[in-house]
């Protein structure tokens, strides 16, 4: 129930952020083909960060604590990565399908969707993990936390991030 409550209302949050970007992006629809995908894989990212710490707390492999993040840094790298592998299509495809690809519009719309991804995925990162260490000293189900949170606070993060990245560097 608490989980339901606290997602509701992160929901209610992204509803109004995603509102109030949709004014600056309205003309940019090579933007709006890939929010969805975006804010997905952001989420994705997120994922698995969690699940892995998750399953490390629980087999003992790493200690409840911040500092055990490091311990993570392959998974990190490897979902950040993929992640940034996936932006440069997703780019790509975006304008391929809009009639917009450019050399100066591919590369506009890499860095914003760049800038998105180092913005929400540190904190996604960190908000996953820190999620899952409440969880487990809770004596918690972090199933039941973690990824449902992180899903739903990865979707506001995202939005913001990119209201952010839209901001920085104008099309």
């Amino acid at each position: 129930m608490l989980t339901l409550i606290i997602v509701a209302f992160i929901v209610n949050v992204t509803g109004t952020f995603l509102g109030r970007i949709s004014a600056i992006i309205e003309e940019r629809r090579e933007v709006y083909t890939v929010y969805p995908s975006l804010i997905d894989m952001i989420g994705d990212v997120g994922s698995v960060i969690g699940s892995t710490a998750t399953t490390r707390l629980a087999l003992g492999l790493i200690n409840p604590s911040l500092r055990e993040l490091k311990k993570l840094r392959e998974h990190i790298l490897g979902s950040w990565l993929s992640s940034l592998i996936i932006l440069t299509t997703l780019s790509a495809t975006s304008l391929v399908l809009n009639g917009l690809f450019e050399t100066t519009h591919f590369a506009w719309l890499t860095s914003i969707l760049i800038i998105v991804d180092i913005i929400a995925v540190s904190l996604i990162l960190c908000i996953s993990f820190l999620v899952s260490i409440l969880t487990f000293k809770r004596s918690l189900d972090p199933d039941n936390f973690v990824i449902p949170i992180e899903s739903s606070l990865a979707d506001s993060i995202t939005t913001l991030s990119l209201l952010l990245a839209l901001l920085l560097i104008p099309g």
